[in-house]
């Protein structure tokens, strides 16, 4: 693809604009472009595959609002299902029938849920299954896993340190040594860490914690062998196993990673499709667990807009296409990404390029580092200087890949041959810049 130079006139002005008013000019930090360098564009609006800035340039987006949009920008049908049930009202403080329709939706294509609670977002989710994990077991202690990202509840904002895991020291000013403290850290696909933890704090352990498939540190996959002991050990220990399905939920199967792994979490969280955009989250698990929240239970969590019509009416629609032919739509995204992952590879081997691929269904990431991740000490040896040569010269070519080398590609369904042809080429040419610089 041809490669441009970028007007940024209207979205730098905006964006300094910003900065006056909001922490570094941006309500969540990635949009920053601070791990990449440079000045961020401002979107306008999105159509299908593309983005568009408010300086008119177009993008094949890659990022799909953080895996939210597996149905491209504006799908007709979700757009059409937002306006019916705005013109009935966009939040009523009782409750509608639109969110008994979506949770009922929910706990029919996720065979360990039973039951299931919505709120707003996938933070709100992580934080309200700890605490429910906590409420059953009536212990205290969360094990998490280094480089899994679970929204930014104080529990969660805890990295792993020296060994195989150990007590954890808070990532985030304003996290307290008492919370922190609550917080074991493991290492992800290391059977030994999770042992060793077990044996020595698993009476007080009431939840662990994961992405099944990470997408927060780059795609991490798990190792089969770790899934079931981590299964083993939170039953043979009756601590709460808690599935992060955010990103992964109704985007690599209607059952998410469980229904391709096959292990029965005791609860999950769920967010980004079943909004289709909108803040839209929910967790649930199985029915003696639940039944511990308010107001059948002590464990109390509100929220006033939690299941609002609009969010609920959006979250319909994006499931109910997907359900109409749930095969065939998730193997096209599986096509189409493992064609771009496939092509990849053979120019990387072709090159000798020190990158590797890591894929699974509609997720993606182009690691600056020769083998692909087992877990985050491995993700973080990646080269960030070529990936910011990489990113910004897809950008020049009118593709927006995440703008971190620690974050997923997400693809929807709006990604067709022709489109991502389009993805290749740029790919091929960014990294071929990247590497030995321009022609």
């Amino acid at each position: 693809m041809m490669k441009k130079p970028l007007s940024m006139n209207r979205s730098e002005k905006l964006f300094a604009e910003a900065q006056k008013y909001i922490p570094g000019g941006v309500n969540s930090p990635v949009r920053s472009f601070r791990s990449v360098g440079g000045r961020p564009f401002v979107a306008s609006h999105g159509k299908g595959p593309y983005l568009f800035d408010v300086d008119g340039n177009r993008y094949i987006d890659l990022v799909g609002s953080w895996g939210a949009l597996i149905h491209g920008h504006s799908h007709p049908r979700i757009v059409q299902a937002i306006r019916s049930a705005l013109e009935k009202g966009s939040s009523f403080g009782v409750s509608c029938e639109l969110e008994y329709r979506l949770c009922e939706k929910i706990v029919r294509s996720v065979p360990s849920l039973e039951m299931v609670r919505l709120v707003n977002s996938g933070t709100e989710a992580c934080i309200s299954a700890a605490r429910l994990a906590r409420a059953y077991t009536g212990r205290s202690l969360i094990l998490k896993f280094n480089g899994h990202f679970h929204g930014h509840g104080d529990s969660f904002l805890v990295a792993a340190g020296s060994g195989l895991a150990t007590l954890g020291m808070s990532d985030s000013a304003g996290v307290t040594k008492e919370t922190s403290s609550q917080t074991l850290v493991a290492e992800f696909n290391s059977i030994e860490s999770i042992q060793n933890l077990f044996k020595k704090h698993g009476h007080e352990v009431a939840g662990v914690i994961l992405e099944v498939v990470s997408g927060n540190m780059g795609v991490v996959l798990p190792e089969m062998d770790f899934l079931r002991e981590l299964r083993h050990l939170c039953t043979q220990h009756g601590s709460v196993l808690i599935f992060d399905e955010v990103m992964t939920g109704f985007r690599l199967s209607m059952a998410g990673a469980q229904g391709i792994y096959m292990i029965q979490p005791d609860l999950s969280c769920f967010g980004k499709v079943i909004g289709a955009g909108l803040p839209v989250a929910a967790y649930g698990g199985r029915k003696e667990i639940m039944e511990k929240v308010a107001p059948v239970g002590p464990m109390y969590q509100s929220g006033t807009l939690s299941g609002n019509p609009l969010g609920a009416a959006a979250g319909l629609a994006a499931l109910e296409i997907i359900e109409e032919d749930d095969n065939s739509f998730f193997q096209g995204l599986d096509h189409s990404t493992s064609h771009w992952a496939n092509a990849m590879r053979s120019h990387i081997e072709y090159k000798s390029y020190p990158v590797s691929v890591a894929q699974i269904g509609s997720m993606m990431t182009m690691f600056f580092c020769p083998d692909v991740p087992l877990n985050f000490k491995e993700a973080k040896m990646a080269d960030l200087e070529r990936f910011k040569a990489f990113f910004w010269g897809l950008l020049e070519r009118g593709v927006y890949y995440p703008p971190s080398q620690f974050e997923s590609c997400f693809l929807s369904s709006q990604h067709v041959s022709s489109v991502m042809e389009q993805v290749t080429e740029a790919s091929i040419e960014a990294l071929d810049e990247a590497f030995e610089g321009p022609n």
